[in-house]
């Protein structure tokens, strides 16, 4: 079991040989943790995942959460292992000591909270909404919001979620119809709809704080008109008691493909006109505070559509490894005993592209949460900065590219499997219906195209992109050094160069006005641009295996030998590919923008 969620060698690795984690310690904030405590916490998260979430993984995805008299009912094993969860101080891993927290970095929080995803991605999704929101909360919310909702949050006895999502208006926020009406003793009174609330209603925590966006009557339009409110299940006290209940109906629940262990809920907000809600920070500003949250959900959304990925590639895995069937092309013997599947050349092509997608995501999952550490204890304040911009231009990617690639992976998995891939007997098929849900979660492909486009490749001067093109020219600059690497650092170097030169030209277009024919390819442009970062991390794990070879037990030659092989696969059959995206690009072509209504 224990390998069945994540190599534990791929995660030393990522840890230990790439990114560095135990040079985190010489930063004050983390200077009382060392290798050995955080192999201890990585240890726990590994052992509550397999103990209480992986057991139950099944059970919640054919048992859904039920509506019963306005409340949701879950199978009973769901809250044993969120309060495990909480027990192990994982809720609050990255919070400070004296706030009662682990106090690690954010690398290694994420590594750990890697574990519970691929063990149970619904049931993990409880604790993950709640943390969003309490960040949110301790960022932006006042000293008595944080007293009365943000600590019992940190004690694990109030959950979190966010509404934003209404049914005419999807992920065009400007055009919500919450209202938030001024009330005399300085709260609002909220009337609306919201649905697709994960964790929306439960019976795991005392209270669950709902941040809601809503416009007051006031508001300018558009999505600077949005503002954000606290609006508790329960009304709170000042002694810190439950109140009365909010006027928060569950209208509803929805069934989902996948993570149907996660309630997604229609609330109805007001419809007795005694809905309470609490204005976080300024009036109109909602969209900005909901964008810290929003931007952590995005990065943990890309990361659970890495852990997914990878449960189905080492499930595939050991299934190809232990299941007999066919003989090599050139056996003429058909009295010979069959080979293993994982023999055969195509079930092989089908294991190195998912080891390529997922362990090249794993790394960019966890290279971004290094980066949060950077923007948060970097040793000059230029360093935190430059940090904080590489952050900010690679969500997208971080987000998208593995929603995408990963269930292809997930996909491969199934046809490893051949007929028992999508029988509910196996769990590869429940792991590419959870997954599909991940290039929607948190803004779909589109939308992130449309932001790293449009938004964030020319923020702030481009410096975010600037830092990128150098720090993928030294990357390639040390591969130099490997002779043995030219032929997966070239085709790196040349796709690098013709992106420079397209993103100049979209720039330019954008810079001319030239906005919605830009745009129009913008999900090509998320391709190309997140097969060039995967493909550059790749090269530095290619080169990371090179220097390991030179020292390495016979047990660690194959691991960087198959680190090697996926390098190579990556970078010479995937990385070309994308010259076919960019010719499209370069064209400027004009197919589906022209493409007509009537014509379909």
């Amino acid at each position: 079991m224990s390998e069945m969620l994540l190599s534990s060698r791929n995660l030393a690795f990522e840890l230990y040989e790439m990114l560095d984690a135990e040079g985190l310690t010489r930063r004050e904030r983390f200077a009382e943790h060392s290798r050995e405590t955080f192999d201890a916490a990585l240890s726990t998260a590994r052992t509550i995942a397999e103990k209480f979430f992986a057991s139950h993984n099944r059970k919640n995805d054919e048992n859904e959460p039920r509506y019963e008299n306005g409340e949701a009912v879950l199978i009973p094993e769901v809250k044993p292992a969120v309060d495990a969860f909480l027990e192990a101080g994982f809720l609050n891993a990255a919070r400070d000591f004296e706030a009662g927290g682990m106090q690690l970095p954010t690398l290694l929080s994420q590594a750990c909270f890697a574990h519970f995803q691929a063990a149970n991605a619904a049931t993990a999704s409880y604790p993950f909404l709640t943390m969003g929101a309490a960040n949110l909360i301790e960022n932006f919310g006042s000293d008595e919001q944080k007293q009365r909702f943000l600590q019992p949050m940190l004690e694990g006895r109030f959950f979190g979620t966010m509404a934003l999502t209404e049914p005419h208006a999807g992920s065009s926020l400007s055009d919500i119809r919450t209202r938030a009406e001024p009330a005399n003793d300085g709260t609002y009174r909220l009337r609306g709809n919201k649905i697709f609330i994960s964790g929306g209603d439960h019976p795991l925590s005392e209270n669950i704080v709902h941040l809601v966006l809503a416009k007051l009557p006031d508001a300018p339009p558009g999505v600077k008109g949005i503002s954000l409110f606290i609006v508790p299940k329960f009304l709170v006290k000042d002694d810190g008691s439950l109140g009365a209940r909010n006027d928060v109906v569950l209208a509803g629940l929805f069934h989902k493909m996948g993570w149907r262990g996660t309630t997604s809920t229609a609330l109805n907000f007001g419809e007795n006109g005694h809905c309470t809600g609490y204005l976080i920070g300024k009036p109109h500003r909602g969209l900005s505070y909901m964008f810290q949250m929003m931007n952590e959900a995005r990065i943990g959304v890309g990361m659970g559509a890495v852990m997914l990925g990878y449960a189905g590639y080492l499930y595939s895995l050991e299934y190809a490894r232990e299941r007999p069937q066919g003989r090599l092309p050139d056996s003429k013997n058909p009295e010979s005993a069959p080979v293993s599947i994982i023999q055969h050349a195509d079930v092989k092509r089908m294991l190195l592209t998912q080891k390529a997608y997922v362990e090249g995501s794993f790394d960019l999952g966890l290279y971004a949460a290094r980066l949060f550490d950077d923007t948060q204890t970097g040793e000059t304040e230029d360093q935190r900065k430059q940090a904080h911009e590489l952050l900010d231009l690679l969500t997208p990617i971080v987000k998208s590219w593995p929603s995408e690639f990963c269930l292809k992976a997930n996909e491969l998995a199934i046809q490893i499997l051949g007929g028992h891939g999508y029988t509910r007997e196996y769990p590869v098929e429940q792991y590419y219906r959870d997954n599909r849900l991940n290039p929607i979660h948190e803004g779909t492909h589109g939308i992130q195209s449309l932001d790293l486009l449009g938004r964030k490749l020319a923020q702030n001067g481009g410096a975010g992109l600037k830092q990128l093109i150098r720090l993928i020219a030294d990357t390639c600059q040390r591969a130099q050094e490997h002779a043995s690497l030219s032929a997966l650092r070239q085709p790196l170097e040349q796709l690098v160069a013709r992106l420079q030169g397209v993103t100049l030209d979209l720039l330019t277009d954008l810079a001319q006005g030239k906005t919605t024919a830009t745009l129009a390819n913008s999900a090509l442009y998320l391709k190309a641009f997140g097969h060039t970062v995967i493909g550059w991390r790749w090269l530095a794990q290619a080169i990371r295996a090179e220097e390991g070879l030179r020292t390495a037990s016979e047990d660690d030659v194959a691991f960087y030998k198959g680190k090697l092989q996926a390098a190579r696969y990556f970078l010479t059959w995937e990385v070309p590919a994308c010259h076919h995206e960019l010719a499209i690009l370069q064209a400027r072509d004009d197919l589906c923008l022209s493409m007509q209504d009537q014509w379909f």
